[in-house]
């Protein structure tokens, strides 16, 4: 094989997906976070900062880009997030690409996508795992955190698909009711990639 088998981590806000990738870093396979990747490109000599500042010289403050400022910026101009798009988007895919590269010894790889089936992201993965728990548990979880209102919980729920849908297209499913459940799927999910690719 000349490049690893690429897994698609995906799940909605809530279903404990961090924590199931920590699970699959912790197996010994290496994951690539879409979340951290933009983090980086935002920050102090980010690849994106350059190219921000010359199409909105306001986003870009001591150096690093505000997403304040992009907010702001989306909720004045309809095109702005289009054009944010057109600079973020193939800098997160070199960043992905070159982290593949960087561990093409390995049988696996996860990719940790947030918006893997919105993004249509998930055609270029050779399986998807999708991360679910109940919605009330969910819920609560989100809510637990103190970090956002239910207003806002909604709002993010809406622009993500809905879960009974990422489940249907999932090549395998990780319930997170428990740690231990989650665990011991990953490490079935696992036990039945490398059951195909080493046959």
């Amino acid at each position: 094989m000349s490049r690893p088998f690429l897994l698609g981590l995906t799940g909605s806000i809530g279903m404990g997906k961090s924590t199931t990738a920590a699970m699959f870093a912790a197996a010994g396979v290496p994951v690539w976070d879409a979340d951290a990747a933009v983090h980086r490109l935002y920050a102090p000599g980010g690849a994106a900062v350059a190219p921000m500042r010359g199409l909105y010289p306001d986003a870009v403050i001591n150096g690093e880009i505000s997403r304040d400022a992009l907010k702001t910026w989306i909720g004045r101009d309809q095109t702005a997030l289009k054009q944010i798009e057109t600079i973020i988007h193939p800098l997160v895919a070199r960043d992905r690409a070159d982290f593949i590269a960087r561990n093409a010894d390995h049988d696996i790889v996860v990719l940790d996508i947030p918006l893997l089936f919105e993004t249509g992201a998930a055609g270029g993965m050779d399986a998807v795992v999708v991360v679910t728990a109940p919605a009330d548990i969910q819920r609560a979880r989100v809510l637990e955190r103190g970090t956002m209102t239910e207003a806002q919980f909604e709002t993010i729920l809406a622009k993500q698909l809905p879960d009974v849908e990422k489940r249907a297209r999932a090549d395998y499913i990780i319930q997170t009711t428990s740690l231990e459940a989650a665990q011991d799927a990953v490490n079935g999910v696992l036990k039945s990639i490398r059951g195909k690719i080493h046959a």
